[in-house]
């Protein structure tokens, strides 16, 4: 699958944002997809994750209870609703997916085979 992430932009804080990451090619059946961002110098960070066999979602703790991982299967997308935003959360943020993503590697990026482009998410305070 070839996936595309979008909806990023410029918000300020304490505002809601939602990213998009669609798949052209194929479908999300049997993946597990995960939201990633990174800040230039730093390694990419694991954001949220959802493994579509079962809708199990995962959050970071920077993020729980303010970011909603989500998919819509007849959109073959999965969302990131993001809440309550900090200027914190200023990254690029991509969408990945693997099917052979295993639960105890599931925060780590290089899990992941399948990235989309990336979407700025920039929060002004």
């Amino acid at each position: 699958v070839q996936l595309q992430a979008s909806g990023g932009g410029l918000v300020q804080a304490g505002d809601s944002m939602r990213l998009s990451c669609t798949t052209s090619g194929g479908t999300f059946r049997g993946y597990t997809v995960g939201w990633f961002r990174q800040v230039p110098g730093q390694e990419r960070e694991f954001v949220a994750g959802i493994r579509l066999n079962g809708d199990y979602t995962y959050y970071s703790d920077s993020v729980k209870g303010r970011f909603i991982i989500s998919r819509d299967n007849a959109k073959n997308t999965v969302f990131l609703q993001m809440g309550s935003l900090k200027p914190e959360d200023t990254a690029v943020y991509y969408c990945a997916a693997s099917r052979s993503v295993i639960l105890s590697a599931l925060r780590d990026f290089r899990s992941y085979n399948t990235w989309g482009q990336g979407t700025q998410v920039t929060v002004s305070s």
